[in-house]
């Protein structure tokens, strides 16, 4: 429960300093926690038995939300030097939780019969990665897996980004490119590359029936998209329709398209 008064902590205090060194890719794999900042990823992340280790607020922000401190997790009231020294935003919203990441083995994810997976190989920006979490979550996808040189989903954007949606689906790392398509094809799922020069539109993909079996989106980096190689290894490359004059579409919009289009066709069946 939240302490009566604010605990003497200051921006130098022990606890205060391991929380802000979660910024770190590195001692957030060696500690294997990671930071939730701000009062819906706080509650979502709340809402997960044995995933919160503790909560760091201002009195001002433990007032605001009087239904978030609950029994069994450690809240400390701290002066807003405090947030602020642990949060990476610029205007920290009074509270952040240090939290135990929720790491989920490929094996175990594919144990579900998962019947739409996000793929992303590769993407380089915290606040993509945190956007198709979260498209992913809002799609009914089964999970996301971060594949090749991909940014951290623990990075504090991009748990920022999925708005609470990093605790409401399985994420899996730390498995290779190749490896990933090979045991996803395996397990009875069909890959589909989000190609901009793909043989296939995205509606066309819909009216051929490609989109109703068990899919696996493969969805690449920001700047130059998918591998050749992992395009390659696709089943089918598909490209979303451009009506208009824009030249491309960013990666979350895309990867949104896509994974409702995917959603949309196994509902119709």
């Amino acid at each position: 429960m939240a302490n009566p008064d604010p605990e003497k902590l200051t921006p130098s205090s022990a606890r205060v300093r391991r929380a802000r060194r979660l910024a770190t890719r590195r001692f957030r794999e060696q500690a294997g926690e990671f930071l939730a900042e701000g009062p819906q990823a706080v509650r979502e992340a709340l809402a997960e038995p044995q995933t919160v280790l503790e909560v760091f607020a201002t009195r001002e922000a433990t007032e605001k939300h009087p239904t978030l401190p609950v029994t069994g997790v450690r809240w400390t009231v701290v002066s807003p030097r405090v947030v602020d020294a642990i949060c990476q935003t610029v205007h920290p919203q009074g509270i952040v939780a240090r939290c135990r990441a929720r790491h989920t083995d490929l094996s175990e994810l594919l144990a579900g019969a998962p019947r739409l997976l996000a793929v992303c190989v590769g993407i380089r920006d915290p606040g993509n990665a945190g956007v198709v979490i979260r498209c992913a979550d809002a799609a009914g996808t089964d999970g996301v897996v971060f594949t090749g040189h991909s940014v951290d989903p623990y990075n504090p954007k991009a748990v920022r980004s999925s708005a609470g949606s990093l605790f409401h689906l399985p994420v899996t790392i730390g498995v290779s490119p190749t490896d990933v398509v090979a045991r996803l094809r395996a397990a009875g799922l069909r890959l589909l590359a989000a190609d901009g020069t793909g043989e296939h539109t995205l509606t066309q993909a819909a009216e051929d029936g490609l989109l109703e079996g068990p899919t696996a989106w493969l969805l690449g980096n920001e700047a130059h998209g998918l591998d050749s190689v992992v395009s390659g290894l696709a089943d089918h490359r598909v490209a979303v329709p451009i009506y208009g004059h824009a030249e491309s579409l960013n990666l979350a919009t895309a990867a949104v398209l896509c994974l409702y289009a995917s959603a949309t066709a196994h509902r119709e069946r």
